[in-house]
């Protein structure tokens, strides 16, 4: 589980870089500043999610059962989140209305906010010596 994990964290760290470069060098003068900064949110996040999914994957500490429920709750936020995200701000440019779609995106932000939570839990869980 572990290398599936560090590999997904590390495309979607590559993803974010190629779709980061491509907002802001492609998309530049044909969409506005609005949806660029929306295209930019949705970059933004799933980079932050790509390093968790790194953290998680090299993090001893967690057990396996809670870093399958991570790792899914990221990916499918991530691409719920920040995928409907590039799809509304490119929404103009497109055969597709992403409108009709857009209700995932904050479903997308609650996955992601409850493998957060999931973490929490399990760092509070976790016994800590005391020296």
């Amino acid at each position: 589980m572990n290398k599936k994990i560090l590999v997904t964290g590390c495309v979607l760290g590559l993803i974010a870089i190629v779709i980061g470069a491509f907002g802001a060098h492609g998309l530049k003068s044909i969409i506005s500043i609005e949806s660029q900064q929306s295209f930019e949110t949705g970059v933004r996040y799933q980079m932050y999610h790509a390093l968790f999914l790194l953290f998680i994957g090299s993090y001893s500490a967690l057990n396996q059962k809670a870093k399958k429920i991570i790792f899914y709750l990221v990916l499918f936020g991530v691409l719920f989140f920040s995928g409907s995200i590039y799809g509304l701000a490119t929404n103009e440019l497109s055969g597709f209305d992403f409108k009709q779609i857009g209700f995932i995106t904050p479903i997308g932000g609650l996955l992601l906010i409850m493998a957060w939570f999931i973490l929490l839990i399990n760092f509070l869980k976790t016994k800590t010596d005391k020296s």
